[in-house]
């Protein structure tokens, strides 16, 4: 029982400054561009609240061109959904690829395990001031285009959980792998390809 009154302050105080060892400095200073894939990424979580229930998308996405480089989706923004999201981007990096992963300061960028990755990997942590959305201005924007292009102006009445889970995972793919990117006339992956950095 000891561990109990420790777990809920940390909870309680998880966007403050200080706790969890500290938080890293804000790297990014709100200039996400990026010359080259895999040198930014942005990560956040975000909330959708449908007649039944709540469903949460972390995903990761590369400053460079936007792609969702990962996510996840689950019924709880907890450190699993963070942590497993972190995994599966890392799991695309070639050798000496070591990108700055930029977070606000939500709790599940500041537990040991999430460290743990970013150390494994060569990832260097950068992390928003508090409260300060701006800081994190990537990540809204492509939560901004997500809800507008997926979620807004649609009923989900009648979908279950689950059915709603696949339907996000299925527009995550459609906007890394169809969803034409003006300035390019292509998607991303399409471009990618053209460009030789996917196979």
């Amino acid at each position: 029982h000891g561990m109990v009154p420790v777990f809920k302050s940390a909870k309680r105080y998880s966007s403050y400054k200080g706790e969890i060892g500290g938080a890293p400095a804000n790297l990014v200073n709100r200039d996400f561009h990026a010359a080259n894939p895999n040198e930014l990424w942005v990560t956040d979580i975000t909330e959708f609240s449908i007649p039944a229930g709540k469903v949460y998308l972390s995903p990761v996405i590369d400053c460079y061109d936007g792609m969702p480089v990962a996510w996840t989706i689950g019924t709880s923004p907890n450190a699993a959904l963070a942590n497993g999201m972190l995994e599966d981007a890392c799991a695309t990096l070639k050798p000496g690829q070591t990108p700055v992963i930029h977070s606000d300061r939500g709790c599940h960028y500041r537990w040991p395990e999430w460290i743990r990755i970013c150390t494994d990997h060569g990832l260097t942590r950068s992390m928003s001031a508090r409260g300060c959305s701006p800081d994190n201005a990537a990540a809204e924007g492509f939560f901004g285009r997500l809800k507008q292009e997926f979620f807004h102006k649609r009923s989900f009445q009648g979908v279950t959980i689950d059915e709603f889970i696949a339907m996000l995972d299925e527009y995550m793919v459609w906007y890394r792998d169809k969803r034409i990117k003006l300035e390019y006339g292509m998607s991303i992956m399409d471009k990618r390809i053209q460009l030789g950095l996917v196979a």
